[in-house]
């Protein structure tokens, strides 16, 4: 392998995918997902060098992506956390917002604040928009630290009445319990200094609920990365950018949706191209895994970005990719519910047992069964390149399934799942889409994970999208992203006033203090290239939309720039007072894409299976080595492609083209 070696690791719920890269030339690895995260990323690693050539210490570069806090948010098993806030304001986790999950569900329920009262701790103080009024109760604080003590936690939030406004008060508590208590401090003002209590309450929450184990994984990872020569991890943010270790240990909660928005860079990067020929007006990124499915937009090139997310139920209001989940992957578990009807997810059986078809003790019917038995995947299909079938386990547990909802045998069970799988998936696409004003006919699709490259084709036939793109590492596409994604950090802070009313070298000094704090956070300041935005509103509207702030804060243009945005977004604009609300700073260094080119070997055409494509009849169906594809060739469906880490179907009337970096673009023939 010649050039710089960089290598990328994103640890799914079954699987812990691997992509090394070296000039021009690719090499993945898939292995299972292991308990201990960390050793499931360093056996991916050793197999992905070995296949290479090479040994871990020539790597020059080593990025990660990981489930560590989600997981924990997911599980409700992170840190037994404390919460410190202002005297009164103890419930405000469980006031919340005091709307209902589900407006017509009248048994439903919220989810449990991640800190229950009896950790909840008061202290004397008062900070108003204006600042402090009255200073914190210093020996409270120090009482609270010992009855913090007391109660075992083993994190703290502080989250104190308008500290984004004036932090004095919060940053002389957080100074005391840091000096008091051996165990990590989160305080609002360093996660989120933005305004609404109960959103920069729950996310400081989250980011001292996640700390601890953030810390314990990247410790042991670090530490067994340095044992092999690996030099230490770069870590993928939700934002989409990367971070150095020390970085996110402080802003553990930037970390929680890792995995996924590595997964947004990937297909960006991989299939902008494609949507820049065809003239689409962007991508709808489909990323198919072991037990979920992720959908996301491209549009201009950019991942659509969000600050309103939420995570089991918990609000997190820090910038990341705007992913909607659902689960559907896989391994998501179809059964039959008390009316007789077929359901997929969101159960998942995960890596382990897994599917029946692993043969590894699982004994429910998956999504993956349901493929197998379609033909889809055969016996001699290897997953990740090295997991073998087996067939009889798929048709048993799918003839049970069939006989349990009245379907005529296994083959119909099959194809009830995938079509139900396909449902699901197909609302979390219009959610994205449509919900959101977009059309999703003037998208491509570009499919991914192990699984979505097999329901891609059904997706957009049924959405009407008609052009599908699977890239060359669409099995590992969200380690792919890794090596794409650029170095990412963001700064927010509060400053509300009538835009009419805006000091323009007040705001352009906040906007510096920004810039000086993300600044500090890259690796290379000197290299980072600075974005000035701005959250505006109208006037007694309740949420904002961002514009760009290009120079110095001039309000004419910002206002003239946030009428565009919101007659973009919702279709009108009003004559009203515009309001600057928040302020906000990115820094970005750019990293190069890996530059890939497909260079054909082997056979093409490997094996021939029958496979049922929904209209009740066997299709004899060729497969292919999608390695032995040349470049240019366009091969018509019904056809399978195999690669090591997924498997491309091409159904009836669909036509898939072989381009130069290895991507094939899937279309029906009729279009």
């Amino acid at each position: 392998m010649t050039g710089r070696i960089r290598l990328g690791a994103d640890v799914g719920g079954t699987f812990t995918d691997v992509v090394l890269a070296a000039g021009e030339t690719l090499v993945t690895a898939k292995v299972p997902s292991t308990a201990d995260q960390s050793m499931g990323v360093l056996r991916g690693v050793e197999k992905a060098c070995a296949a290479a050539g090479i040994d871990p210490g020539e790597v020059d570069e080593f990025t990660h992506a990981m489930t560590v806090s989600v997981n924990a948010l997911l599980e409700r098993d992170g840190a037994r956390t404390a919460l410190v806030t202002t005297e009164g304001f103890r419930d405000v986790l469980e006031i919340g917002r005091q709307d209902r999950p589900d407006l017509y569900d009248l048994s439903a329920t919220r989810a449990e604040p991640l800190v229950p009262r009896r950790r909840r701790f008061e202290v004397p103080e008062r900070t108003t928009q204006r600042g402090v009024t009255e200073e914190v109760d210093e020996l409270a604080v120090r009482d609270v630290a010992a009855r913090i003590r007391e109660c075992d936690a083993e994190s703290v939030a502080v989250s104190l009445l308008h500290a984004y406004a004036d932090p004095r008060n919060e940053q002389r508590a957080a100074e005391i319990l840091r000096a008091e208590l051996d165990i990590p401090v989160s305080a609002s003002h360093e996660v989120l200094a933005e305004f609404r209590e109960y959103e920069r309450t729950s996310t400081t929450v989250v980011d001292a609920y996640v700390t601890p184990a953030i810390e314990r994984y990247l410790g042991r990872l670090s530490t067994r990365a340095s044992e092999v020569g690996l030099p230490e991890p770069l870590v993928m943010q939700a934002n989409g950018g990367i971070a150095a270790v020390d970085t996110v240990r402080d802003h553990a909660v930037t970390t929680t949706m890792s995995g996924p928005a590595a997964g947004v860079v990937g297909a960006s990067a991989a299939a902008g191209a494609v949507a820049e020929d065809r003239g689409l007006q962007g991508l709808v990124t489909f990323d198919m895994g072991g037990t979920s499915s992720d959908v996301s937009l491209v549009r201009d090139g950019a991942a659509e970005r969000t600050t309103d997310g939420e995570i089991a139920g918990q609000p997190i209001r820090t910038p990341m990719v705007d992913v909607t989940t659902v689960g559907a992957g896989g391994g998501s578990i179809a059964w039959v519910d008390s009316g007789g009807a077929l359901r997929v997810g969101p159960e998942s059986a995960g890596s382990d047992p897994g599917p029946a078809c692993y043969g590894d003790g699982g004994s429910e019917p998956t999504v993956t069964d349901a493929n197998l038995v379609l033909g889809y995947i055969g016996e001699s299909t290897a997953l990740g390149g090295e997991l073998s079938l087996d067939p009889d386990a798929a048709f048993d547990v799918l003839s049970g399934l069939a006989a349990e909802a009245g379907l005529d045998g296994p083959v119909a069970a099959a194809r009830g799942v995938y079509r139900v799988a396909n449902a699901t998936m197909a609302r979390a696409i219009r959610s994205a889409t449509v919900e959101r004003g977009h059309d999703p006919r003037e998208f491509g699709l570009v499919a991914f994970g192990g699984a979505g490259p097999m329901h891609a084709c059904a997706l957009a036939a049924g959405l009407g999208v008609d052009t599908v793109v699977v890239p060359p590492a669409s099995g590992v596409l969200s380690a792919y992203g890794l090596l794409a994604a650029d170095e990412k950090h963001d700064a927010v802070r509060t400053h509300q006033t009538g835009l009419a009313d805006v000091r323009p070298s007040v705001v352009d000094d906040c906007y510096e203090e920004l810039a000086a704090t993300v600044r500090g956070d890259a690796r290379e300041p000197s290299a980072a290239t600075l974005t000035r935005r701005a959250d505006l509103r109208y006037a007694g509207q309740s949420f904002e939309l961002t514009v760009d702030v290009a120079g110095p804060f001039d309000p004419e243009r910002v206002e003239g720039r946030f009428h565009a945005v919101h007659a973009s977004t919702y279709g009108y604009r009003m004559d009203e007072p515009v309001e600057l609300v928040n302020l906000r700073v990115s820094a970005t260094t750019p990293r190069n894409d890996p530059v890939t080119e497909h260079r054909p070997s082997g056979e093409a055409h490997s094996d021939e299976r029958e496979a049922e494509f929904g209209d009740g009849r066997a299709y004899e169906t060729p497969v292919y080595a999608r390695a032995g594809l040349a470049v240019g060739r366009t091969i018509g469906g019904p056809a399978v492609i195999e690669q090591p880490e997924s498997t491309v179907v091409v159904p009836p009337v669909w036509d898939a083209e072989v381009r130069p970096d290895g991507s094939l673009v899937l279309t029906e023939e009729d279009r």
